[in-house]
């Protein structure tokens, strides 16, 4: 009998899924849907990158997660889950750390969804997909708000009247799953960097930075929401709030039209109107792609600078996520302006994605350190069943 604990992200068209072994640190399996629906498919494979029997097919979060386990129980016989771990994006300022689901706490986290309306619904219905699925198996919900809650409250705050921010308008930050990934690793590769002034810049569809100190969040670009700091796939990054304004009352814009402009038609996609992808760009010769990329650069480069400040210097720049784990253009093009704060890259470690990109005489170290959510998640709901978390 194999006892394992089954980890999943479930997003608007997808759903990521892993299985870690019962003490939440051997990977055994994993697998991807994608285009959830009627040309929704699924891949499955085992810890070593061979392909596990997946069905065709994935027409719903549910049906993609049937397939998963029947290809999962196919390759690993007698499978007996104890638990199944799930990525919340938002928990909001009551979830401090990963916590058993109840319906009470299904209830809350169902409030935030105005908070998170790209992941949130999506999150819980990958939560509801594996109740139905597995009954009596405990789910233990993760979030990616949580690592920030260490916050001081100058970072926690905006300039509103007290009263919002007891009603819970504060800057919650996100990607704190990726953050808590990195910021193990970096204890365990470089202990005395984990003990300095750590910038960490989380870059993929979805962007962030976020300032960190022992293991500890000082600050983040992400703020109130998920749509705050950096540019990103189809995510504008910081605005104006004036400009929201402008489009309520003198374009007429509903809440839902600008919710649908500022979440899913900007970023990247919005700025090159060619993609969302960063490989897409970089291959184009679009001139309004390389434009798109030039903002990228330029706020990442602007947001390091202000990281840095939240510290009061800086020791470590460390990239993570699909892009910054894997465009050496993008890292080289960021780092190429920060020579003034001690940066300064090799750039054939780069070409190579070493995991230390910068010179020897640098005095600032730059690292590539990939993240993994759901080993984190693994662990999280590991330590739910041993007690060892809140319940």
């Amino acid at each position: 009998m194999t006892r394992a604990v089954l980890v999943l992200n479930a997003g608007s068209s997808s759903l990521k899924v892993a299985l870690f072994d019962a003490g939440g640190e051997r990977l055994l399996a994993r697998g991807q849907a994608d285009r959830i629906g009627p040309e929704g498919g699924l891949q499955l494979q085992d810890a070593q990158g061979a392909p596990l029997p997946a069905p065709a097919a994935a027409a719903s979060h549910q049906a993609a997660l049937a397939g998963a386990i029947a290809g999962f129980r196919a390759g690993l016989p007698g499978l007996e889950l104890i638990a199944v771990g799930h990525r919340v994006v938002h928990g909001g300022d009551a979830f401090t750390g990963p916590v058993a689901v109840t319906p009470a706490v299904l209830a809350q986290l169902e409030a935030l969804s105005p908070l998170a309306p790209l992941h949130q619904p999506h999150n819980l219905a990958g939560i509801r997909a594996a109740m139905a699925e597995f009954p009596g198996v405990p789910q233990i919900a993760c979030f990616d708000t949580a690592f920030h809650r260490s916050h001081p409250w100058v970072n926690d705050v905006f300039a509103l009247p007290r009263e919002f921010y007891d009603q819970g308008v504060r800057r919650y930050g996100f990607h704190g799953l990726s953050y808590d990934h990195v910021t193990g690793e970096l204890a365990r590769l470089a202990p005395h960097l984990w003990e300095g002034r750590v910038v960490i810049a989380h870059l993929g569809n979805g962007a962030s930075m976020c300032a960190v100190q022992r293991g500890r969040s000082v600050a983040s670009t992400m703020g109130f929401s998920a749509l705050d700091g950096l540019p990103m796939g189809t995510r504008c990054g910081q605005i104006d709030p004036g400009v929201i304004l402008y489009l309520m009352d003198q374009r007429g814009m509903t809440a839902a039209a600008i919710a649908d402009l500022l979440y899913r038609r900007s970023g990247l996609l919005g700025l090159s109107g060619v993609s969302n992808d960063m490989r897409v760009l970089e291959a184009s010769d679009n001139p309004d792609a390389a434009r798109a990329i030039d903002h990228f650069v330029f706020r990442c480069q602007r947001e390091v600078g202000a990281m840095a400040a939240a510290l009061g210097g800086i020791d470590a720049l460390v990239f993570c996520g699909g892009i910054g784990e894997h465009s050496t253009l993008v890292r080289a093009r960021i780092c190429e302006r920060l020579g003034w704060m001690g940066i300064e890259l090799d750039h054939s470690r780069n070409a190579a994605h070493a995991t230390v990109i910068s010179s020897d005489l640098a005095r600032t170290t730059v690292m590539v350190v990939p993240t993994d959510e759901e080993r984190v998640i693994a662990r999280a709901a590991r330590a739910v069943l041993a007690g060892g978390a809140p319940v």
